[in-house]
């Protein structure tokens, strides 16, 4: 069971960005999986005694790099990857986060194994501007404690995708879908969670529909927020994650990923309650990259210690 920091922000609304729609596709008819699972090809992988040094429980290896550790990841050949991330807060614009050091060290390893990357950003239909702004407004009071440069980096992950030959996109809700939110009322998050988990899994699903059709076997990669990657919810959040329909989407090949910065990590509930907080000791491994295998299809890579972040 996962309890994960609760970032009350699904996604950041961006009017501008620029990105790929791929064509439409249904969410609900499915693709062809190949033979195997996740989970027999990570076990096949933990079997054979994968790179890293052994620091624990959860099979926990640390490497010299989180690229050595990735990889470990990249082995079980998953068809989709979801990777989620705590997001970047205020105050913290002195430490690299996690979506620039994915972007810069993690990002490069997919070039040739995927196909697509979806990033967790809404970009909504320019017909929608009344209600884009509406929505923003609802939203304010929980993107504030937010670093100013979490859009921007995310931005940045779709350009440096697309140069690898990774084609990404982002969120596209329709009109209605934000009017849905600006009629929430009180329940306005729960349904921008809701939203979220919904628009991922349909891109997802007709991406890789398509990759079947063409006969391309590459991974499928989405990008975002740590709530909504769950391969098995914390109960009560069922509806907020793409993990266990895209698990049975891709016929077990779904894996979960979870990026950790290890200067985010605090002595709280919300830290504390994640399974494979009391297995990780930053005194002794903060320098280093720690991969924990919390369930069969279900990663956690904290990153190590960064330099701080650039200008």
């Amino acid at each position: 069971m996962h309890a994960r920091p609760l970032l009350l922000v699904a996604a950041a609304l961006v009017v501008a960005g620029c990105a790929t729609k791929p064509p439409p596709a249904s969410a609900g008819s499915s693709a062809s999986p190949a033979a195997g699972s996740a989970s027999a090809a990570a076990s096949a992988q933990a079997a054979t005694g994968p790179a890293g040094e052994p620091c624990g429980a959860l099979e926990c290896r640390s490497f010299t790099t989180a690229r050595e550790a990735f990889e470990v990841v990249l082995a079980a050949r998953p068809l989709a990857l979801g990777i989620g991330e705590s997001h970047a807060q205020r105050g913290s614009e002195g430490v690299a986060s996690a979506t620039r050091r994915f972007t810069d060290e993690l990002l490069p390893a997919l070039a040739g194994k995927a196909s697509f990357l979806l990033v967790e950003l809404m970009m909504p239909n320019d017909k929608c501007k009344k209600e884009t702004k509406q929505v923003a407004r609802q939203q304010a009071p929980a993107t504030q404690p937010q670093a100013a440069t979490n859009q921007s980096e995310y931005v940045a992950l779709g350009t440096r995708a697309r140069a690898l030959g990774i084609v990404p996109d982002l969120l596209r809700p329709s009109c209605d879908d934000l009017t849905r939110i600006t009629q929430a009322g009180a329940d306005d998050i729960d349904l921008m969670l809701r939203m979220t988990a919904t628009l991922t899994t349909g891109v997802v699903a007709g991406q890789l529909e398509r990759d079947a059709t063409a006969g391309k076997g590459l991974m499928v990669v989405s990008y975002g927020g740590a709530l909504h990657n769950d391969v098995s919810p914390k109960a009560g959040h069922e509806a907020w994650s793409y993990g266990p329909a895209l698990a049975h989407k891709t016929g077990g090949r779904y894996v979960e990923l979870d990026l950790v910065v290890p200067e985010y990590i605090r002595d709280s509930e919300a830290w504390t309650s994640l399974p494979w907080y009391p297995h990780y000791d930053r005194a002794r491994l903060g320098k280093r990259a720690v991969l924990l295998r919390v369930a069969p299809s279900s990663y956690a890579l904290v990153l190590p210690e960064s330099a701080p972040a650039p200008e």
